[in-house]
């Protein structure tokens, strides 16, 4: 084959496997819904199980679960035969992928989970299979055709039924209302879990703080808006914060006068800031400054005097945004 040729037949398989997953996508319906709430009001576990290429996206879906606060487990249909049933109980609800959902591992599998009051949930590529009817809820990975050139492989079918896991595990996370920090929580080894879990304390800046009082005109805050990044915070006595103002404040007031040097900063400052908590977490800070559309917040404690400053560029090399 040509470079070319080996270009279109790598674009070939990634559009049907867009195709099949739009697919998907239009045919969800009641049958996810009763899925997910199958699995948000079992008091157990998720067992995750399928045979072959199934296994495999199997587990991953239980991967994604458990990482996103829903214990789940992957359980070999053969392997479950021979003992390993031992792990499921009567809370637990039990996900079967099978794409012809005739698989005899998983029938057998699932005769067993019915008689352990298991809820079941099918996920197939044939909804008038029996796997499809003998489950209590059935979510519909049927695809086309597979990206094979023969339609042997499984490819389109296990990014479909990838697909409606990771669909599950997201609607799931949504319901529980898991948060960052839960998922933090949850990875406390790696570096993700470490950067969702920094607090704004823990990257403010809190030397040679920029901070003038409310007498202040803006030929003293020229020198310390250039030195310290762009921001000036004016206080009172009490250093609770007053307002603040910007390297941007400046170029507008410059716009409209000629000579603005003698200018109270009380006059021209935002008294409204937005400001951070020390204690809040650098991420929601960061949300927060793209929503608004700022690089730069005054950091106060819980009585609101001005203990700090953060910047987006700290943030950012903090790993945060």
């Amino acid at each position: 084959m040509t470079d070319d040729q080996v270009i279109r037949s790598g674009r070939r398989v990634l559009r049907m496997e867009t195709d099949a997953l739009a697919g998907v996508e239009q045919r969800l319906g009641e049958g996810f819904a009763r899925a997910v709430a199958l699995i948000v009001r079992a008091s157990g576990r998720v067992i995750v199980s399928g045979v072959g290429k199934s296994g495999l996206i199997a587990r991953k879906i239980a991967a994604t679960l458990t990482s996103t606060g829903t214990p789940a487990t992957f359980l070999h249909p053969v392997e479950s035969l021979h003992g390993d049933l031992g792990m499921v109980g009567d809370s637990d609800v039990a996900i079967l992928l099978s794409k012809s959902g005739e698989s005899e591992e998983i029938l057998n599998l699932l005769v067993h989970l019915k008689r352990f009051g298991v809820a079941t949930i099918a996920l197939t590529g044939n909804m008038s299979s029996t796997l499809a009817r003998d489950c209590d809820a059935v979510l519909d990975g049927g695809v086309r055709e597979e990206a094979c050139p023969h339609d042997l492989a499984p490819t389109t079918s296990t990014t479909a039924a990838l697909a409606l896991g990771d669909a599950l595990a997201v609607v799931i996370l949504e319901q529980k209302g898991f948060r960052r920090e839960d998922f933090a929580r949850i990875h406390p080894g790696g570096a993700l879990g470490r950067r969702l879990l920094l607090r704004v304390r823990d990257i403010m800046e809190t030397d040679r703080l920029p901070l003038l009082g409310e007498g202040a005109t803006i030929r003293e805050a020229v020198v310390p808006l250039a030195r310290r990044r762009g921001i000036v915070i004016i206080t009172g006595a009490d250093a609770q914060i007053r307002g603040v103002f910007t390297a941007g404040d400046l170029t507008r007031l410059m716009e409209k006068d000629d000579t603005p040097f003698d200018v109270r900063l009380a006059d021209v400052m935002t008294r409204t800031p937005k400001v951070a908590q020390a204690e809040e977490l650098a991420s929601a800070v960061v949300y927060r400054m793209e929503q608004i559309g700022i690089i730069v917040m005054p950091v106060t404690d819980s009585e609101g005097r001005v203990v700090g400053v953060v910047h987006l560029h700290d943030l950012m090399r903090a790993g945060v945004a």
